[in-house]
């Protein structure tokens, strides 16, 4: 079976174009089913049937894994016995009837306008870190990105003339716009700051830390942290919390679902939806306040 996974991860990597991250998400899952099958003496993959992967699909319940994890390795099974059909390896699929549990969709923490407001004016020195500060801050709610796209940006993916960047997901890359408030911190970073703080003069990256390094997910999220925390905001801001308010206030304002899907990067629209039933609560808890016979 072990060949058979690594041949699949093969494959994916080559044919597919995957990114790493899904191909080691789908090797632990099938490296775990693996490790299963073979406690329970099933080491070639066309012994195992419907059975027993009910029987591992009730190991990792009886074992408390999330419901999340369960999804997940519902979709590895699932692409993987996909794979082995598409090959001739198998000539049955007994993934087929094998259903992910139902996970309730969280709704997404928001800022009010008003927070974010208070949350970007924050760094509002002339100190390189301030300004540096400042752009991302700024770049961040005017686009949406996340945090791993937003230090992994470029200064070749940013496009000043024209307003928008950008962003590079694996094989895909979408275009983001941004306005005046988010170019404006920008130019102040690109003159001179950011040539100041970046130890590698040849470096290509677009925002540097204070030792001259590529900025880090930690050393960003101290960051926001440290600005939520001085902008007196009580809740537990974290960058998704602005790529959340940056969808949210979108919607409310009247964008269109799609254009926020593709701003965003999610492959499937059920994923976006959620701001817009974000807004329509919105709606109905405004009617309620202020409707004579609400």
């Amino acid at each position: 079976m072990e060949k058979q996974i690594a041949a699949f991860i093969s494959y994916l990597h080559n044919v597919k174009k995957t990114s790493n991250n899904t191909e080691m998400s789908y090797k632990r899952d099938l490296e775990k089913l693996c490790h299963f099958m073979n406690a329970e003496g099933i080491q070639d993959v066309k012994d195992i049937t419907a059975g027993k992967l009910n029987d591992y699909m009730k190991y990792l319940e009886d074992n408390h894994f999330a419901i999340a994890t369960v999804s997940r390795n519902v979709a590895s099974i699932k692409a993987f016995y996909h794979y082995l059909m598409q090959e001739g390896i198998v000539s049955e699929d007994v993934s087929e009837k094998l259903k992910a549990p139902k996970i309730e969709k969280k709704i997404p923490e928001i800022m009010s306008p008003e927070e974010v407001v208070r949350l970007l004016e924050q760094p509002s020195g002339d100190s390189p870190k301030e300004i540096r500060d400042k752009a991302m801050l700024e770049l961040l709610y005017a686009t949406g990105i996340r945090v791993t796209e937003l230090i992994t940006l470029k200064v070749s993916d940013v496009n000043m003339q024209m307003s928008f960047l950008v962003c590079k997901d694996a094989n895909k890359e979408r275009v983001i716009p941004f306005g005046s408030a988010a170019k404006n911190a920008l130019s102040r970073y690109l003159d001179g700051t950011r040539e100041e703080m970046m130890e590698d003069k040849k470096s290509d990256a677009l925002f540097a830390n204070c030792s001259g390094q590529p900025m880090s997910r930690q050393g960003f999220w101290k960051l926001i942290k440290y600005y939520a925390k001085k902008a007196d905001i009580k809740a537990d801001i974290t960058p998704h919390t602005l790529r959340h308010s940056f969808a949210a206030h979108l919607v409310e304002n009247g964008a269109d679902l799609r254009s926020v899907q593709e701003m965003l990067g999610h492959s499937d629209i059920s994923t976006t939806q959620i701001y817009a039933n974000l807004n329509h609560n919105h709606i109905r808890e405004v009617y309620a306040k202020a409707h004579p016979r609400g």
